[in-house]
Parts: structure tokens; C-alpha cells; sequence
């Protein structure tokens, strides 16, 4: 198993004394071509880590607007091919910011194990989160994946305990993605003063870094969670954005990445503000 980038990066930001940035954007969406300039320029507007969504027809965890932007990505015609081709028009051009895969294990399931992780591996993604695959039942996929060396990524929520924090916590590598409120994306608010106590939960039972999302929306909250977690998820609001574009007949990615860039000059000046 090797998550050379991902290490790669939270070390860096350990030795800038931040946290990092993650955006979550959909394939495909608006288009594939507008989805790849979005994806090219989200290093430059701050995005130290970039999720990308595979399009699927029935995204559980998810809010309306990523419920939507799945849609519109499914409409463009990104199937999880098409998605992983995607990330390899994107490491093309990136040879340095950590790619993590995130979406649902139906349509994993039928590209195949085997070949969906020897696909990632070669199109230059880094790890993946599978949103429904509990522990228990991941042990044919997290073989697929380290025999390919793209690294499974689980995620905890304010209901794991200290025992199931120690199942979530094996095999998983890269970081943990920490959930930090109870339901679906993009419609409760994260507050840090529940969970900056649930990272430190986390990072001990790990001993990796953690990353927290969902109901993170503005840079006031962003900056909020920076000062307390390894790195701070944004999604929904992106997504937002996309959505806005289309509705004013604007290009997309200029939308998204200036959204991308407020949120990102919060999180790297969280720490920054706190020790003045």
C-alpha cells in the first residue's frame, strides 16, 4: 500500500501549521469539458486535496444539490469510466495533488474490483470513498485496492463509538473523513465545538489524519473547522455554484473556483487569525 501523495501533502501542510483544503466536485458536471477545467484549476484557486464524484443514480448520503449535480453528470454521459478518465486528463497535467475517487459501490460492483482498481491506479488516483461499503463487507474491494495501491478512505460519524471507531479504522489509509453531522450532505451546519473532541476521537483510534465534512458552507465555518481538524470538506456549495452557472448562462468554472478560492483563503488563515 503506498499513499505517497496523500502523505505527501498532509506533511506539508503539518510543516505549514494548516489545514488543508478539500473540494468535492461531480464528474461531468455541467459537462465532461467544463468538469475538466474545473478539475485543472482547482489546485491553483487552494484545493490542497481533490474528491471527485462518480455520477450515480441513487446517491443516498447526499442533499439535493449533489443529488442533482449526479444527475447532470449521468445526462453528460460520465460513467465510471468516463470518470476515471477523467482523472487521468487530470494527472496529466497534476503530478502532485492527492485524487480521491468518491461515490457508491454499485457501480464499482459491476465494473469489477480487479479492474476498477487497476483502472484507478493507472489513471493517477490516489485513494477512494465508497460511501456505502461498511467494514464488514469491504474486504474484496480493500484487496482489490491494495494490490493496486490506491488507498481506501472510511469514514466515521458523531454515532461511531470507540469500538466501532477500531473497525472502521483497519485497513483504512490516507486519512479518515469524519462526517460531522447526522444526515444527508448540504443541509445541517458543522459546529466545531462538537467536533474538534470527535477528530481527536478519531485521530487516536487511526493515527491518521482526519478530514471533516458535510454541513460545512461558508468560510466563517470553514475557518471554524481548519482550527480543528487536519483538513475541512466542501462540496454541496460548489456543486451550488455549478447549478447557479447554468441557471444565469455563465461559464461554470469561473464560478467554482472563485468560491473555491473564498473558502480557501479561510481555511489557510484559520490558524493564522487564531495565534495572532
Amino acid at each position: 500500500m503506498t499513499t505517497a501523495r496523500i502523505d505527501a501533502r498532509f506533511e506539508a501542510l503539518k510543516a505549514e501549521g494548516r489545514a488543508g483544503f478539500v473540494t468535492y466536485v461531480m464528474a461531468g458536471d455541467p459537462s465532461r469539458d467544463e468538469a475538466l477545467e474545473i478539475l485543472r484549476g482547482l489546485p491553483a484557486a487552494g484545493a490542497d486535496i481533490i474528491e471527485l464524484g462518480f455520477p450515480f443514480s441513487d446517491p443516498m448520503a447526499e442533499g439535493p444539490p449533489i443529488q442533482r449535480a449526479a444527475l447532470r453528470g449521468l445526462k453528460a454521459g460520465l460513467t465510471l469510466r468516463g470518470t476515471l478518465d477523467l482523472a487521468a486528463a487530470f494527472r496529466e497535467g497534476d503530478a502532485d495533488t492527492p485524487l480521491i475517487l468518491m461515490g457508491y459501490l454499485n457501480p464499482i460492483e459491476s465494473y469489477g474490483y480487479e479492474a476498477f482498481a487497476r483502472d484507478a491506479a493507472a489513471a493517477g488516483v490516489d485513494g477512494c470513498i465508497v460511501v456505502d461499503c461498511p467494514p464488514e463487507e469491504a474486504d474484496p474491494l480493500t484487496d482489490a485496492l491494495d494490490a493496486a495501491e490506491v488507498s481506501l478512505i472510511r469514514l466515521a460519524t458523531p454515532t461511531s463509538d470507540d469500538a466501532r471507531l477500531e473497525v472502521i479504522a483497519k485497513r483504512t489509509s490516507g486519512f479518515v473523513y469524519y462526517v460531522s453531522v447526522a444526515g444527508v450532505t448540504g443541509v445541517k451546519e458543522a459546529q466545531s465545538a462538537s467536533v474538534a473532541p470527535a477528530v481527536e476521537r478519531v485521530r487516536k483510534a487511526s493515527g491518521l489524519p482526519v478530514a471533516v465534512g458535510f454541513g460545512v458552507k461558508t468560510p466563517e465555518r470553514a475557518a471554524e473547522i481548519a482550527r480543528v481538524a487536519d483538513a475541512v470538506v466542501v462540496g454541496s456549495v460548489l456543486v451550488e455554484e455549478v447549478a447557479a452557472a447554468l441557471e444565469a448562462n455563465e461559464p461554470a468554472a469561473s464560478r467554482v473556483l472563485t468560491k473555491v478560492k473564498s473558502l480557501a483563503d479561510a481555511v489557510r488563515g484559520a490558524r493564522v487569525t487564531e495565534s495572532v
